[in-house]
């Protein structure tokens, strides 16, 4: 496969079809995460910066990251969900194959 074409194939994200890569799910995750504690240690650093003790200046980053990881975060966040998605819904598939196998008339069964 091209260059080319691994690209396009990653901007696409998960597809309908497609199997999910737990590559993906976890390095959309690490990304996430990643992206997650640079923005308080920046704002942290800020908060020093300007003259606060370290202490309260990584409660006020803590709390300032929250909302501004809301906004500022928000395409590698819905990366994440879509990839985990895939991953449930293709778990759902999986069982739902698997229930078909051993059940092909569809009985319900009492499993109280």
């Amino acid at each position: 496969m091209s260059d080319a074409a691994v690209g396009d194939a990653r901007q696409q994200g998960p597809q309908q079809g497609a199997q999910p890569q737990f590559g993906r799910w976890m390095g959309s995750m690490w990304l996430y995460t990643a992206l997650r504690f640079g923005l308080f240690f920046v704002l942290w650093g800020i908060l020093l910066l300007v003259g606060l003790e370290a202490l309260f200046a990584a409660l006020v980053a803590l709390v300032l990251s929250v909302p501004l990881s809301f906004v500022l975060l928000a395409k590698p966040r819905r990366a994440f969900t879509a990839q985990l998605e895939a991953r449930v819904d293709a778990q759902r598939r999986r069982r739902a194959d698997l229930d078909q196998q051993l059940d092909p008339e569809g009985h319900e069964t009492d499993r109280d």
